[in-house]
């Protein structure tokens, strides 16, 4: 059930739904506490009643707190609410790949450009042994300035 704006998940206010899918909604909130926009990912109810997908979550979230690179959102906080796991990250602005390429075709130098940069992601999180199984359009976020 999608969370009504000013829902509250300990110090988190949500503001907005950002997108829903398999994995859960994610929701633009508001970090009460350090005063600053966030992203927070509401995983669903029976991640809790499965011993380990559980604990593959957990794992996969404190081996991706643990990066510190550009290509890889930074995760602030891990916590339940009403019984689901729940991810807090850094809020990216811009736009998904998949919405530039709406637009058209990019230009070589462009496309080689945003696959270095997700390839550099994607190298970091696997050197820390965490395997990106679910790598789509929509996840990778392109800076307001992108033509």
């Amino acid at each position: 059930m999608p969370l009504p704006r000013g829902s509250r998940l300990d110090f988190y206010e949500v503001i907005a739904p950002l997108g829903a899918g398999g994995m859960g909604e994610v929701y633009h909130a508001r970090d009460t506490s350090l005063k600053r926009d966030v992203a927070i990912k509401v995983l669903p109810a029976d991640w809790s009643h499965d011993p380990e997908r559980l604990h593959r979550f957990e794992f996969e979230a404190q081996a991706a707190a643990a990066l510190n690179h550009p290509n890889i959102v930074s995760i602030f906080h891990v916590g339940r609410y009403d019984g689901s796991p729940y991810i807090v990250t850094e809020l990216l602005h811009g736009e998904t790949l998949r919405e530039h390429l709406r637009r058209g075709r990019l230009p070589l130098r462009e496309s080689l450009h945003i696959a270095i940069g997700i390839a550099r992601g994607l190298a970091a999180a696997s050197t820390a042994g965490i395997i990106h199984r679910d790598l789509k359009p929509e996840m990778s976020f392109l800076p307001k300035t992108a033509a």
